[in-house]
């Protein structure tokens, strides 16, 4: 969906940073805004739009051990995470040193720290080179297939084209399209990606499948 959509709005009530107006919200069975912090991180997780308003201590060290102690995770769970996500990030640097995928990465390992079951990330490319989107979607594929669900709030139509199962597009708080990717994104000329805008009517929606059906 467009700015002001509601896309950050739904991922914030997941969360519980927003109580619902109507209707009912439950993540892993539980009301996340009236479930206790320390429960709910190990339900969901959020990366929001900007990865540095979880980050508030003076080194990536700092940073791995507060998560460890906000999910009760053993010592050293999250710089090993961390470690295993992006190796090479030293633990004295100060997360504002770090680059935009850098950054986002330990959000990641944050997040992850608590092992929830359910991933949110709030426009994860935003700010991000080829490079370090080529490895965020190495990432995902490798946290689905290790059975993380994940929900994405972008407008990255190549992103949601690369990695999503489903899309759901919303308008003024309201669904207005909810299927198959291939389905949603075909049907609609404003959130096509580039492959299918040039190839239509062929419903492919990346480079790789294209390659693949022409190998």
């Amino acid at each position: 969906g467009r700015n002001g959509a509601g896309k950050s709005t739904l991922l914030n009530a997941l969360v519980g940073l927003v109580t619902p107006s109507s209707g009912t919200v439950l993540t892993g069975g539980s009301v996340p805004h009236r479930t206790a912090p320390r429960d709910l991180v190990r339900r969901v997780g959020l990366v929001p739009q900007e990865p540095r308003d979880l980050l508030y201590a003076d080194t990536v060290a700092g940073e791995c051990a507060a998560a460890d102690a906000d999910a009760g995770a053993e010592a050293g769970t999250c710089r090993a995470l961390l470690s295993t996500l992006l190796p090479g990030i030293p633990d004295d640097l100060h997360p504002r040193d770090l680059s935009e995928g850098q950054r986002l990465t330990l959000a990641l390992a944050v997040v992850l720290t608590a092992r929830p079951p359910l991933l949110l990330l709030d426009e994860p490319t935003r700010g991000l080179d080829y490079a370090a989107k080529a490895h965020l979607v190495t990432l995902l594929r490798d946290l689905a297939g290790r059975g993380h669900a994940i929900v994405l709030a972008t407008h990255d139509v190549e992103l949601a084209a690369e990695l999503a199962h489903r899309v759901v597009l919303l308008a003024e708080g309201e669904v207005i399209a909810d299927g198959p990717t291939a389905e949603v994104v075909v049907s609609s000329p404003s959130f096509a990606p580039q492959v299918t805008k040039i190839l239509a009517p062929r419903r492919w929606l990346t480079v790789a499948q294209v390659q693949e059906a022409l190998s």
